[in-house]
Order: C-alpha cells, then sequence, then structure tokens
C-alpha cells in the first residue's frame, strides 16, 4: 500500500507532463494556422480594397468620358440604358463617340483613287467590264471599313453612278484600323421622300407598311415591288472583319 502511495504522486506528476507536452503541442500548431488564416485574411482584404479603387477610379473616368462626349455632341448623346451595361463596355462606348466626335472626315473618292482603283466616268465603262469595276470598288471600300446597303433595286451601273457621282463624295469618318467599327453608306438612306417611297416599294417589312399607313394616313403608300437585283446579300459585311463576336 506504501508503495502505491509513492507512486500515485508520480504517476500523476508524468501525466500532467504529458497532458501539458499534448496542450503546448496543440496550441503551436493552432496558433501557426491563426497565423497563416489571419495572413489570407489580409491578402483578400487588400485585394478586395484594390478591386474597390480600381472600380472608384473606373467610374470617374466613365464620368468624365461621358461628360466630354456629350459636349461634343452639343447634347445628342443621352447615354439612355449606357449605365446598365458593364463599367468596361461603358468606358469603350463613350471613348467610341469621343473618338468619332473628333476625327477629321475622310473624302471617299480621293481614299479610292489613291489606293489605286480608278472611278472613270460610268459612260466609259463597257457592259462587260462594268461589274468588275463595281465590285472592285465595293471591296475597296470594305477594307476601309465601309460597307454599302440597300442596292438591290439598282442596276450595276445605277450603283456605280451613284457611288461615283454622290456617295463617294459625301464626307465619312473611318476607323480602318478597328475592327469594331463600320461606316454604312445606305443607298436609300438620305431622308428624302424619294428615298422613303424606294424603302417601302422594295424593302420595308409588311409591319413597317403598316405602321407607316397608319402613323400617315393621308400619304400614299406605294405598291410592292420585288427588287430586280440580287445583290445585297453578296455584299461584304462588318461581321468579316471583326476580330470578336459583337457586343
Amino acid at each position: 500500500m506504501g508503495g502505491g502511495d509513492e507512486m500515485g504522486p508520480n504517476a500523476q506528476t508524468g501525466r500532467s507532463s504529458l497532458s501539458d507536452r499534448i496542450s503546448r503541442s496543440e496550441t503551436g500548431v493552432d496558433s501557426e494556422q491563426a497565423r497563416q488564416m489571419t495572413g489570407e485574411r489580409l491578402e483578400t482584404a487588400a485585394a478586395e480594397v484594390e478591386l474597390i479603387r480600381l472600380a472608384e477610379e473606373r467610374r470617374r473616368r466613365i464620368e468624365k468620358l461621358r461628360l466630354e462626349a456629350e459636349t461634343l455632341g452639343g447634347g445628342r448623346f443621352t447615354g439612355e440604358g449606357i449605365d446598365r451595361l458593364p463599367p468596361e463596355m461603358q468606358e469603350a462606348f463613350w471613348q467610341q463617340i469621343i473618338a468619332y466626335e473628333t476625327a477629321e472626315p475622310s473624302d471617299l473618292f480621293e481614299l479610292v483613287t489613291k489606293g489605286g482603283v480608278s472611278l472613270p466616268e460610268s459612260v466609259l465603262i463597257s457592259e462587260e467590264h462594268l461589274s468588275d469595276r463595281l465590285w472592285e470598288v465595293i471591296y475597296f471600300l470594305s477594307s476601309l471599313g465601309c460597307y454599302i446597303e440597300n442596292t438591290d433595286h439598282l442596276s450595276d451601273r445605277e450603283l456605280y453612278t451613284l457611288l461615283r457621282e454622290r456617295l463617294l463624295h459625301e464626307p465619312a469618318i473611318l476607323f480602318p484600323d478597328d475592327p469594331n467599327y463600320a461606316y454604312h453608306i445606305d443607298t436609300i438612306g438620305s431622308g428624302s421622300a424619294e428615298d422613303q417611297q424606294l424603302y417601302l416599294t422594295y424593302y420595308a417589312t409588311d409591319l413597317d407598311r403598316d405602321l407607316w399607313a397608319r402613323s400617315w394616313p393621308d400619304d400614299p403608300l406605294p405598291a410592292r415591288i420585288p427588287c430586280p437585283f440580287d445583290r445585297d446579300r453578296l455584299l461584304p459585311r462588318p461581321s468579316s472583319r471583326r476580330f470578336e463576336p459583337l457586343m
């Protein structure tokens, strides 16, 4: 019994020492994990702060661009709906507006002829060579990011003459190096009464014609006539230049 009494304290001391060692060991592991978790939280917090800073900088840039674009446009650009786009698209939109408003207009006739495409008067081109000459002009324009629309009511000679005598002399804003920009030449886009009648005759959908008739009941609606030519589906399109799908 006495021997048992003497071993009791030693055994208890041994158990206490082992418990202390285990506790210290566990505490050491927990502390290391805590330091690691704290470091990760600090890194995450710093990254979040940086994202907030960058977002605020972009917001300020967008607001500055918007004000500049609206000033250049004389109030024509309200930006309605633009604020629903992702910030990067908003910024790109206003940058494009400013670039357009500050760009110098180009003379298409001069660009075409300087590019090596001759533009003789229509009467000097034989019927045999007229189509080739017309498509040479069309493809050269597309290389500049310039595209022609609504041509199926015109013969090759009529379209060539319209381009040479009028449309290529209208000032054009071009960005040939920007695959996401396109300048359009609409052969019936002048807004004249004649062009409106051509649109209603050859190109307007049934819905468009019905809307026109209800909006202007006193104006006669021309009869629909099928387009006599089939060229528009073959014309170059902006998508053929873009490096990525449209936004």
